[in-house]
């Protein structure tokens, strides 16, 4: 492979190569090549990337996403079965009027530097979770779902010091892919089947930080076991960590409500859009205990005393917990955050209220149920776990030969999207209280097309 030739970027000016040279020197590196040896090489690529002509103006290059945009094809909510940890969810009008206003929407990383209320809109957020999940303490948002869980854990490893975490159930690969890359090198992750027996049994030794468990797991299916996890994890010194789908608890008890130590979870699903690659956000939230409020590595806002008596303010509590304080001393490194969502999730909250979510997760469980009984009556397909209660996820079988890649092709071309491919023979599937019993029944004719 010829040799790279080192040339100077019009806009980086450490770019050049004599300065590029003395950086490396200085830190003892022989090549920038030195700071990905902890990505697999498999992952790296070794040969320049294959990119096209550079465009030579501003019209060129919009009329060239133009282009790429234009091959989108919008799919109305009724006719995408899609989920999995992503959901379609109706967004109020007042959510995008809010957090479009220029106070909110250009402060960067929730920092306002004039505070036009950005500090109060997220402390607004924070007490409206924390309601939500029956907890004192709920932080500003991490990038998304899945940091929140893998620095939950981090969080339960730093409290006890101990070195195995025990991760329960049907897990999100790519959450579970989070995790992994998180901890590894501090903590042993260890996979255990959703049964108390099988807990139990993975809790000797006395050596584990955390047992992480799902509310509603990977396929939607909702644990009845999980306050007994709970009990076993406090039995053996360890910390329960809790994943959960926050629409859920209009509905279905927090888990800090049976003594769940940490509870963490995906925002989307509360005034967020989907989008691509985007819309996500992630929470954490705990009882106000020193030893659990001392390992947030995020910023926390609550309210602080002014000059004038009687009058408070809104700020960060505890800073220096964060590496904002103590840079690289700092136990996580923290920084840009998600806060925008955690405004959107705080003015959907506040749009919902207690009657609004219990009402959104009452329809979402029916429609749910509804789903699962219409689908199970079409001729080849099967229920994969017939008696548990799902909560907008589920999965689906198929009988006769017919593999999961081709049943969601077949819906595709019928302008449907769903059933995800679970396995050789399944299909995973996802509705929400946007679907009718209409769209239900249209997916139900479709299949039943499909399967003959």
């Amino acid at each position: 492979m010829p040799a790279r030739v080192p040339r100077t970027h019009p806009y980086i000016p450490n770019s050049a190569p004599d300065a590029r040279s003395s950086m490396l020197a200085a830190i003892g590196a022989q090549d920038v090549g030195e700071f990905y040896a902890d990505i697999p090489a498999e992952l790296r690529l070794d040969r320049p990337l294959r990119l096209p002509a550079p465009f030579t103006s501003e019209a060129r290059l919009t009329a060239h996403l133009e282009e790429l945009l234009s091959r989108n094809t919008a799919v109305p909510p009724g006719r995408s079965f899609l989920g999995a940890g992503c959901y379609r969810h109706h967004v109020p009008a007042v959510v995008d009027e809010i957090v479009n206003r220029s106070e909110f929407l250009t402060a960067y990383a929730g920092e306002p530097y004039e505070d036009h209320g950005r500090f109060q809109a997220l402390w607004e957020y924070q007490s409206l979770m924390a309601e939500l999940l029956a907890v004192d303490v709920v932080n500003v948002p991490t990038y998304d779902g899945f940091q929140a869980a893998a620095t939950a854990l981090r969080m339960a490893g730093r409290a006890t010091g101990r070195p195995r975490l025990l991760l329960v159930g049907d897990i999100d690969p790519d959450r579970l892919s989070r995790i992994h890359d998180y901890v590894r090198g501090v903590h042993r992750v260890e996979p255990v089947a959703a049964e108390p027996a099988a807990v139990r049994a993975a809790l000797a030794g006395g050596d584990v930080a955390a047992v992480y468990a799902q509310l509603t797991d990977f396929t939607g299916r909702v644990d009845p076991a999980l306050p007994e996890y709970v009990e076993l994890a406090r039995a053996a010194g360890a910390l329960s960590v809790v994943q959960v789908n926050p629409l859920s608890l209009g509905v279905l008890a927090p888990p800090a409500s049976f003594g769940a130590d940490l509870t963490c979870g995906e925002l989307q699903p509360l005034g967020i859009h989907p989008s691509f690659g985007g819309g996500n956000a992630g929470f954490i939230g705990s009882a106000d205990e020193p030893h659990l409020v001392a390992e947030y590595p995020s910023r926390l806002f609550g309210l602080a005393p002014t000059e004038v008596p009687g009058e408070y303010g809104f700020g960060d509590v505890a800073y220096e917990r964060t590496s904002f304080a103590l840079r690289e001393e700092g136990k996580e490194w923290v920084g840009t955050a998600a806060a925008l969502h955690g405004i959107a999730a705080g003015v959907y909250l506040a749009l919902m209220g207690p009657h609004g979510m219990r009402e959104i997760g009452e329809t979402v469980l029916a429609t749910t149920a509804y789903a699962r009984q219409r689908l199970a009556r079409v001729p080849g397909i099967e229920l994969a776990e017939p008696e548990a209660v799902h909560f907008a996820d589920f999965t689906l079988r198929y009988r006769d030969g017919h593999t999961a890649a081709e049943v969601s092709a077949a819906l595709l071309a019928r302008g449907l999207h769903g059933g995800t491919p679970a396995g050789p023979h399944e299909g995973r599937y996802c509705v929400t209280e946007l679907h009718t019993q209409a769209d239900l029944d249209h997916l139900a004719d479709a299949l039943e097309e499909i399967m003959k």
